[in-house]
């Protein structure tokens, strides 16, 4: 079944990672050991190219990721906006590269999205990776106005925090609120229909984007705060925001975010799928129907199989997501929506015309 998944780090895989992700996932592995590495998240990546095939993610959101770090001696990030807007077009460039070669298609508007997964139904080996481009972190955006610069270069979604704090709010273990630089940002992004992604947001600037952002809004890798009781999950109430400006939320399948008392290089992968699938019917129960919550894995996100659920060994066991659904109960259309109908609409909606 088609898979849409709306977040995809693939740029930072590639780029920062240094991973040719047209190799098959477990010569990536390989690949990596026979070079001795063994920081985490090495020879244990769960995505590449032939793996989101064996997936059948045809079409996902894919990122352009750079954050600020204060200590020039941070394993992630880059001590000034200049360079967080450098290593963003690096990741953009990457996807152009592939483009070039046929591997990947940015998808812009409606009719772009209508016509991809028309071909992807028709010939899904024959298609490339369909991708709607978001940035991850606001750090890249130099000042409000640049926003207008990345909007024409593609972009239609954006979250303006990542973990602490940076120059437009709190975000991931912080307390943080919006800052004066996020006022016209916000206006902006909702002046030009750019969906506005409430993950990773400190519960503060949660708070104050409801109240001052008429525009869309999704969550795109975010799951609930009642299954792992951290900041980074939605409470309930937050969830009800979402669901009331008619977003939708993509379960990420980070241990991290599923499984309580998660301490990473400390701790062994105990949840399954299953957990995931907690996560899918809470959603769907606060809403009182399957209309919005998706996939939205993060399976690259700087981890491997060390953190992700215990069954999940790379990203193609994402199909095991239907069965799970259907012994729960839930019917054949409930279960497309959540496999990709519900950020095809979404985004159906979202993206411009032309």
């Amino acid at each position: 079944m088609l898979l849409f998944d709306s977040h995809l780090d693939l740029g930072l895989n590639a780029v920062d990672w240094n991973r040719d992700l047209r190799m098959d996932v477990h010569d990536i592995r390989v690949q990596e050991a026979n070079c001795g590495m063994t920081d985490l998240g090495r020879q244990t990546g769960t995505v590449s190219l032939p793996e989101l095939r064996k997936a059948e993610i045809g079409i996902c959101v894919a990122t352009v990721l750079g954050r600020i770090e204060q200590a020039v001696n941070h394993s992630f990030g880059y001590s000034t906006p200049h360079a967080c807007y450098a290593i963003a077009q690096a990741h953009l460039a990457y996807y152009k590269a592939m483009e070039r070669d046929k591997l990947m298609r940015m998808i812009r508007t409606k009719s772009e999205l209508a016509a991809h997964v028309a071909q992807y139904q028709a010939n899904p080996a024959g298609t490339p990776l369909g991708y709607i481009l978001s940035m991850e972190c606001g750090d890249p955006i130099l000042d409000s106005e640049n926003i207008h610069d990345w909007h024409a270069q593609g972009l239609r979604a954006i979250g303006i925090t990542h973990y602490g704090t940076n120059r437009y709010g709190g975000g991931t273990r912080s307390e943080v609120g919006l800052t004066v630089e996020a006022v016209p940002l916000l206006k902006n992004i909702e002046k030009l229909g750019i969906a506005l992604d409430l993950t990773h947001l400190s519960d503060r600037s949660f708070n104050q984007v409801r109240d001052t952002f008429g525009g869309r809004v999704l969550a795109s890798h975010q799951n609930a705060r009642k299954f792992c009781d951290w900041q980074r999950q939605f409470s309930d109430d937050q969830i009800r925001f979402v669901l009331e400006r008619d977003g939708v939320i993509g379960i990420a399948f980070d241990a991290i975010m599923l499984q309580p008392g998660w301490v990473r290089s400390v701790t062994k992968p105990i949840v399954t799928m299953e957990r995931a699938a907690d996560n899918i019917d809470h959603i769907c129960q606060l809403a009182g129907n399957a209309k919005h919550v998706g996939i939205g894995s993060d399976l690259d996100g700087g981890y491997g199989f060390e953190q992700t659920p215990a069954d999940l060994n790379t990203i193609a066991d994402l199909q095991k997501i239907p069965g799970i659904l259907e012994r729960r109960g839930y019917r054949p259309p409930d279960i497309a929506g959540i496999l990709h109908g519900n950020w095809l609409r979404f985004f159906g909606e979202v993206l411009p015309t032309k």
